[in-house]
C-alpha cells in the first residue's frame, strides 16, 4: 500500500478537472455507452493530447476523508501503454499513468445505475489529456474523458481533430454580436446579417435571405466579407457544433437595439429559423 503522502503527490499531478467533486467524497457519474458527435467535440477541443492505450495496470487507493466529511476518497491509479496518438504536438511516452476516480463498491454499483465504466487491465482506451508535470504522466481533461475505444470513436474523434488543426479551422463561439436587416426592392423580399463573438475575433456571420415564391435560404460566413453564397454547415461538422452547441435559443436584445421595431422582429424570426435548422446540439455527457 502507498504512504498517504505518496498518494497525495501523485493527485497534485494527475487529478482530474472533477476533482472538486472527489474532494467532497462524491463519486464521478458514468461515462456514455455512445458518444455524439458534439461530446466527442468537447473532448477533443480541450485535449492538446489525445491517445489509444491499452491498461496494463489498475489500482485502487483510498485517500482521508476530507475534512467535513466522512466518506473515503477512492481512487484508480492507471498504467497504460501508448498505442497511437491521434494529437500532440511534443509525441507521448511508450508508457503513461493516470488517475481517475474509482467507480462505486460492489453493493452501491448494484444499486446505482450512475456506477462509471470500470478501467481494468487488458482495456482499450482513448484518452483524451493534457501533458502532467512529470514525463510519462498524463492528466485527464474531464471525468469522462477515458472513453472505450472502438473504431467508429477513434475515427470521429480522428475527423475532428483534423478539422480543429486546420487552418481554417472554425472558431468557438463565444456571444452573438449586432443584427441587421434591410427589406428587398419587392415584397417577400430582405435579408438579415447577424454577427457572431468569437474566441479568436475572427469574424463569423449569419445572412437569412427570403426571396418571394423561394424557401427561406442562410449560411455562414468566415471572414471579413459576407458571402452572398454561403451555405448552412452540414450537421456533424465543426462548424455545425460551433453554432449548435453556442448560439443561445434567442437572438439577445442588445443585438437589435438599434433597429426600427419590424427590423428586431424580422431578425428575431430570421435567428429563430437558424436556430430550428441547426436542430439539437446532441451533448449526452
Amino acid at each position: 500500500m502507498l504512504k498517504t503522502s505518496k498518494i497525495l503527490g501523485l493527485l497534485l499531478v494527475l487529478t482530474l478537472n472533477g476533482g472538486a467533486l472527489a474532494a467532497e467524497g462524491k463519486v464521478a457519474p458514468p461515462q456514455a455507452a455512445s458518444l455524439s458527435y458534439s461530446d466527442i467535440a468537447d473532448l477533443a477541443d480541450a485535449s492538446p493530447l489525445i491517445l489509444k492505450v491499452r491498461i496494463r495496470s489498475v489500482r485502487t487507493v483510498e485517500l482521508p476523508a476530507p475534512e467535513g466529511s466522512k466518506t473515503r476518497v477512492r481512487y484508480q491509479m492507471v498504467n497504460a501503454t501508448t498505442l497511437s496518438l491521434i494529437r500532440g504536438t511534443n509525441g507521448i511516452a511508450p508508457q503513461v499513468a493516470f488517475m481517475v476516480a474509482a467507480p462505486p463498491k460492489a453493493k452501491m454499483a448494484a444499486e446505482s445505475a450512475l456506477a462509471p465504466v470500470r478501467l481494468r487491465a487488458g482495456g482499450t482506451m482513448l484518452l483524451f489529456a493534457r501533458p502532467a508535470a512529470r514525463a510519462g504522466q498524463i492528466q485527464l481533461v474531464s471525468r469522462h474523458a477515458a472513453q472505450p475505444w472502438s473504431e467508429a470513436l477513434e475515427t470521429t474523434t480522428r475527423a475532428i481533430t483534423a478539422e480543429l488543426l486546420g487552418a481554417n479551422a472554425a472558431p468557438a463561439i463565444v456571444a452573438v454580436g449586432d443584427a441587421f436587416h434591410v427589406s428587398g426592392t419587392v415584397e417577400g423580399e430582405s435579408e438579415t446579417q447577424i454577427f457572431l463573438k468569437t474566441a479568436t475575433g475572427a469574424p463569423v456571420s449569419l445572412s437569412v435571405t427570403h426571396r418571394p415564391g423561394e424557401t427561406a435560404r442562410w449560411g455562414v460566413s468566415l471572414g471579413e466579407i459576407v458571402d452572398e453564397t454561403a451555405f448552412a454547415p452540414a450537421p456533424g461538422s465543426l462548424l455545425w457544433y460551433r453554432l449548435a452547441c453556442s448560439l443561445p435559443p434567442t437572438l439577445p436584445d442588445i443585438s437589435v437595439r438599434t433597429l426600427p421595431l419590424l427590423d428586431a422582429e424580422s431578425a428575431r424570426r430570421d435567428y429563430r429559423f437558424v436556430i430550428e435548422s441547426l436542430g439539437s446540439c446532441g451533448h449526452t455527457l
